[in-house]
């Protein structure tokens, strides 16, 4: 029998993963895909953050950098002017809040968890700045392990898989058994959808969510309005809330314990039902 764990420890507070929850995103980036721009003021990305807080999120995970496709890597200087602020400013208006840095810098993880962040979101699994894993295994803290092929400027011309699920999970199986002989307990998978993978890869990856499972990990989904939706409903990102949540259900369904999103009210309805259900079954 596959063992779940069921807790992160994040500086102390131990996070229950019995059921799923939501990982709210907050780009404090002036070109994200989605919402560019409109949280890169402090007053404006604190004011984000309360609310999805109030709306139920349980994880903010801030990001100083855009990983679109297509996007450049941002100087870890210019991205720590970027989160820092806000990070101080959330640990000091709500001191057990439980924040996450979106990085792919040591020296900008290192800087975050001195101001007060909990765990760590790399999409690069440390290729792009190896010092990260250094600042991961000082750490000992929760941190989320990401596939992706070549970087984000680079990863949507290397989708060139056999079997995309089986080489996904080969990457992470991989990955796990170097970070647990290095003694970190709290590592999440995330299959990486939207990075490096073309639109049937994305959806053969979903279909095959459940197969992470034996990774014995918690398992986060990254689908919010990302454009495997708004392609097939060939509409706009603005316009992907209704698919967002249906991937996030069979997602659900297969396991999935995180949900990374930006709509964090509707994500946590989601839940709520998905609770409900799987109560009556």
């Amino acid at each position: 029998m596959l063992y779940e764990p069921t807790t992160l420890n994040c500086l102390g507070q131990l996070l229950s993963l019995e059921k799923p929850i939501v990982m709210g995103i907050l780009n404090v980036t002036p070109d994200s895909f989605f919402d560019g721009g409109k949280y890169s003021a402090l007053d404006n990305a604190f004011a984000h953050a309360t609310q999805m807080l109030e709306e139920g999120a349980t994880i903010i995970d801030i990001g100083g950098m855009s990983s679109r496709p297509g996007a450049e890597i941002v100087s870890p200087k210019n991205e720590i002017k970027r989160v820092i602020p806000i990070i101080q400013k959330l640990k000091n208006h709500y001191p057990n809040i439980i924040l996450s840095i979106d990085t792919v810098h040591g020296v900008v993880a290192q800087a975050a968890i001195d101001a007060g962040v909990a765990m760590i979101n790399d999409i690069s699994a440390w290729s792009i700045d190896p010092t990260l894993l250094d600042v991961v295994i000082q750490h000992q803290m929760p941190y989320v392990l990401m596939h992706m092929t070549g970087n984000p400027a680079t990863m949507q011309s290397q989708t060139n898989y056999q079997d995309v699920a089986l080489e996904v999970l080969d990457f992470l199986i991989e990955k796990i058994t170097f970070l647990r002989k290095q003694g970190l307990k709290d590592i999440i998978v995330d299959p990486g959808f939207g990075f490096g993978k073309s639109l049937a890869q994305n959806y053969e990856l979903a279909n095959k969510l459940h197969v992470f499972k034996m990774l014995e990990a918690p398992i986060l989904v990254g689908f919010s309005r990302k454009s495997m939706i708004y392609k097939v409903l060939e509409s706009s990102p603005a316009d992907s809330l209704a698919g967002t949540i249906a991937l996030n259900w069979m997602a659900m369904e297969q396991g999935a314990k995180i949900l990374r999103v930006h709509d964090v009210k509707e994500a946590v309805s989601s839940i709520k039902i998905f609770n409900a259900v799987q109560s009556h079954k």
